[in-house]
């Protein structure tokens, strides 16, 4: 759910302004913020995205793990793909602690379940939210949560399988064929990717990609090494679909050069399709043209 400036994975839990507050008199500002957290809960769990725009302010900021969404439209649509990628899933929240910071504005902390779907282990978040009064309505400012170390992948999970892509023209001698598993051998921690690389001439290039996430922040961090000897670390970032690795590395040891930066978007197309593509590359500063974009499909 989650990736994740993550991803890459559970964006809805920045649904973090609801639950039960310590009961407080009617017209504080503890009981005004709990019942927006109880609209805002309802409103999610009923997929009402209108009700749930209202909730934020129009330049609210929401990071969640490596990922940070900024503006209602980005937040809500965020929510609004997760939603139906999982259509049962559901929400609660527990607040643990509002403070009064200044008028009109209140610092609201505690902590997210958040369930998948019928019979799904919940996964709990915890997180801090800034609510700024409009009018008579208190809103989303900006709100940080870090997904629980085991369930920050579950965002990456249509990854797992075997891919396949090619590229060029087997006619001309110029097709190039890629084929990439992504599996989970360490359970919830960890997910790993083996890919091919078989140009048209020359030795065939294999990779390994270790992704995992940060047990303290939710960040999730991506390793990449490849037997030409270049290797790239970074974050994957995510806007509720697509997904943004941001890398630096070194060079495969027959290029010249020494540091090796590019951003690797990776779009799932629907029906088991995705297209990846190396876009901003350098090495040592220099541009770099993009790379292809590669159109996989899933095979199993």
């Amino acid at each position: 759910m989650n990736v994740s400036r993550n991803v890459a994975g559970l964006w809805l839990l920045t649904l973090c302004v609801g639950g039960s507050l310590r009961a407080e008199q009617p017209g504080s500002i503890e009981h005004e913020v709990r019942a927006a957290a109880a609209a805002y809960a309802e409103a999610f769990n009923k997929g009402d995205y209108a009700a749930l725009a209202d909730q934020w302010t129009e330049s609210a900021t929401l990071t969640e793990g490596s990922s940070v969404f900024d503006g209602r439209a980005a937040i809500v649509g965020s929510l609004r793909h997760w939603r139906e990628r999982h259509p049962g899933c559901s929400m609660t929240i527990t607040v643990d602690e509002v403070e009064p910071i200044a008028a009109p504005l209140a610092r609201v902390s505690g902590s997210l379940v958040f369930t998948r779907g019928v019979g799904a282990s919940p996964a709990v978040s915890r997180f801090a939210t800034v609510r700024v009064k409009e009018g008579a309505a208190w809103r989303i400012l900006e709100s940080v949560v870090v997904p629980p170390h085991a369930a920050a992948l579950d965002g990456l999970e249509w990854l797992v399988g075997t891919w396949y892509a090619e590229s060029g023209d087997s006619e001309q001698g110029t097709k190039t064929t890629v084929e990439t598993i992504y599996e989970k051998p360490l359970g919830p921690y960890c997910l790993v990717g083996r890919s091919r690389i078989r140009p048209p001439e020359g030795e065939v290039i294999e990779a390994l990609e270790v992704i995992r996430a940060d047990r303290d922040s939710g960040v999730i961090q991506t390793w990449v090494f490849d037997s030409t000897g270049a290797r790239g670390e970074g974050v994957i970032e995510s806007d509720g679909a697509t997904l943004h690795k941001t890398m630096v590395g070194s060079p495969a040891d027959r290029v010249p050069g020494r540091v090796a930066r590019w951003t690797q978007v990776v779009s799932p197309a629907g029906d088991s399709r995705c297209t990846m593509h190396s876009i901003d590359r350098t090495i040592d500063g220099s541009p770099r043209p993009d790379g292809e974009p590669l159109h996989f499909r899933k095979i199993r």
